[in-house]
């Protein structure tokens, strides 16, 4: 199937599919790393820059 995509779409450049590849494996990480988080964490972080002390 991807095959097939890559070959119907002709004027991709294959220098462009190298970021693409890495920006989409960094957002996911990114991502995976948010959702595993703690809610404790989370909210201790997100009140850090109001805490006065």
């Amino acid at each position: 199937m991807y095959k097939y995509i890559l070959q119907s779409a002709g004027d991709i450049d294959w220098m462009a599919i190298g970021p693409l590849l890495i920006f989409f494996i960094f957002f996911t990480a990114v991502v995976i790393s948010a959702m595993i988080k703690s809610k404790k964490f989370v909210e201790k972080m997100g009140n850090l820059p109001l805490e006065e002390d």
